[in-house]
């Protein structure tokens, strides 16, 4: 909202500028020539009256001196005094003149009338001249109006200064208030997930760079979180009261978080069945013993005995990682003091949040791997787009080859999205079968036509055994080629140039066999263990040049699953790799 604002007033500020701009030019304009016009009109009756006595009496130096000097002072182009048979007397450039004495007489030709004409060049004027005793002759002048240019003119100077002046100071006032409403947005969007239901304070939280607010916003839901606890000990302790303490006993052991109390001696009073499977010890054993027992971490003892020793209010949460057989997990303490009054103590909750990294970890991996593998296709069709249109018209090869480019990248780029909102349906378990009558020959027909020219393009020899009669099976046709697709596909992209696919379709049993066999660079055996799982890319570092997400196999098996067959794998490091398809003729669904 505030950028459209922003870019509204500045386009509004910048139309006004240029049409001040061009209202002052041509403001000038018009001054500029209605002054010409007056100036030469001036100066030809001067001359007109002036030369008409000096040429009565034959004076003709004079004249000439006054014409050069009026064209000089006034910066005609053109002025010249002529006689009507066409001789020139006096001009502003001396080497114009054709007759040095006036005759006697002369004969009149045509009267000349005073006249002014001004187009977009200048201003002409002619003006007669009656020579006493003698005859008429003509006064001309021309002088070119001399149009003012916005570099060239104080106003439009400064009109330019006062615009760029505006845009910097809106574009000042535009960063203070982003940032300004930049918390102020974060937090209505953490409201409106509140209304939604989000109750999790780590997914309202706000980052500390959003501001004072931000801070604000966060202590308030720390504060939320603080009475919501402290609701919960009430109501255990009125549930003590009222059904005793075993009740309540039982009540703390069914909760998932870790609950520990200790004293200001840092003695172990309560402790629940999660606080003792968190800390890998008998709760026997954990009650009544001092808790730097079985917590070593410095920094968390420290927190716990700023609480319950020195009675300090000060609140604590740390995550601190720990071992385990599958890896690492990371434990969150919360340490509260509780006050009494008597003597002061702390309770310690713990949670367990390594699911919630490893999800953090996985968002954050797709979101790079997916803004990498966008940007690829992107940038290839930008390019060959311009150029197309650069240099499309001299070059029709060129034009041919760069809208093919653009064709694959945009079915690449297609196929990406595909992948990606299917491991998001996958995932959210909406994925769904459409039974039909789905002919395999012509879903291996297509896929050969799909291909083949990526496989000549390779040099890369492709052959396809079929089995002399393929049934119709009931299956969702396109699942079934999108897994066909990423095998064959894989095959291509993995076999240097050279190779061979063999593409060999059998029936037996009551299966579809789809084996796809190459001479490709291989699979490791560490690598096979996890070659179906999402993202996962091998380590040979061959494969790091070449392009792909890492789902294409995922999906792959997952769609052969949800037919109630499977995709399995051979390979050898160096010689190649086969891959199978096993499909029922007759699919259900899973």
């Amino acid at each position: 909202m505030v950028a459209v604002i922003g870019v509204t007033v500045a386009a509004i500020l910048v139309a006004s500028v240029a049409a001040g701009v061009w209202w002052t030019l041509q403001s000038e304009t018009v001054s500029a020539a209605s002054t010409r016009k007056q100036e030469v009109q001036t100066a030809a009756e001067l001359l007109a009256v002036s030369s008409e006595s000096l040429m009565a009496g034959d004076n003709l130096s004079p004249v000439r001196r006054m014409i050069t000097e009026a064209a000089r002072r006034h910066q005609l182009d053109r002025i010249r005094i002529s006689l009507p048979d066409g001789q020139v007397v006096a001009d502003g450039d001396p080497t114009k003149i054709t007759l040095i004495n006036l005759p006697a007489t002369w004969q009149g030709g045509q009267v000349v009338q005073a006249s002014t004409t001004q187009d977009q060049d200048g201003v002409s004027v002619t003006m007669p001249i009656d020579v006493t005793g003698r005859g008429p002759a003509k006064l001309e002048l021309f002088g070119t109006i001399q149009r003012p240019t916005w570099l060239a003119s104080a106003a439009q100077a400064g009109l330019a200064a006062i615009g760029a002046g505006g845009l910097i100071a809106l574009w000042l006032v535009y960063r203070s208030t982003r940032s300004r409403l930049r918390a102020l947005g974060a937090i209505r969007e953490s409201l409106l997930a509140i209304e939604k239901g989000e109750e999790s304070d780590s997914a309202l939280s706000l980052s500390p760079n959003f501001g004072h607010e931000a801070q604000a916003w966060n202590r308030l839901l720390n504060d939320r979180s603080e009475l919501r606890r402290k609701a919960a000990m009430e109501r255990s302790k009125e549930a003590l009261v009222g059904t005793g303490g075993a009740d309540l006993r039982g009540a703390c052991d069914a909760i998932s978080q870790g609950m520990i109390l200790v004293d200001d001696t840092l003695v172990v009073q309560y402790a629940n069945g999660a606080a003792a499977t968190f800390l890998q010890a008998k709760r026997d054993l954990i009650v009544g013993g001092t808790i730097t027992r079985f917590i070593r971490d410095e920094n968390l003892v420290a927190c716990i005995n700023e609480a319950a020793v020195s009675g300090s209010r000060k609140r604590s949460t740390l995550e601190i990682e720990y071992a385990t057989d599958e890896g690492t997990g990371v434990l969150r303490y919360h340490v509260r003091p509780v006050r009494r009054e008597d003597r002061a103590s702390a309770m310690i909750l713990i949670e367990d949040i390594t699911q919630q990294r490893v999800a953090d970890e996985s968002r954050n991996q797709f979101v790079a791997q997916a803004t990498h593998e966008l940007r690829t296709p992107l940038t290839n069709i930008r390019l060959y787009v311009e150029t197309a249109l650069e240099e499309g018209e001299k070059d029709p090869a060129l034009r041919e080859k760069s809208l093919n480019v653009i064709n694959q990248e945009s079915r690449r780029l297609e196929r990406i999205v595909d992948d990606m909102l299917k491991v998001s349906e996958i995932e959210a378990g909406s994925l769904k079968l459409n039974h039909d009558d789905v002919r395999l020959d012509q879903v291996l027909a297509d896929l050969l036509v799909d291909y083949e020219a990526q496989a000549k393009e390779k040099s890369i020899v492709m052959g396809f055994n079929l089995a002399p009669k393929l049934p119709v099976i009931q299956a969702d046709r396109d699942k079934v080629q999108l897994a066909m697709h990423n095998l064959l596909g894989n095959a291509l992209k993995y076999t240097p140039a050279g190779g061979r696919i063999a593409v060999n379709v059998d029936v037996a049993d009551g299966k579809v066999v789809f084996e796809v066999r190459d001479t490709g660079i291989g699979i490791s055996k560490d690598d096979q263990v996890h070659l179906f799982e999402k993202f996962f890319r091998a380590k040979d570092r061959r494969v790091e040049s070449i392009v792909g997400t890492g789902l294409g196999l995922s999906i792959a098996r997952e769609m052969a699953r949800l037919h109630g067959g499977d995709i399995t794998v051979e390979s050898e490091l160096d010689k190649g790799s086969t891959f199978t398809l096993t499909l029922p003729t007759n699919v259900e669904a899973a």
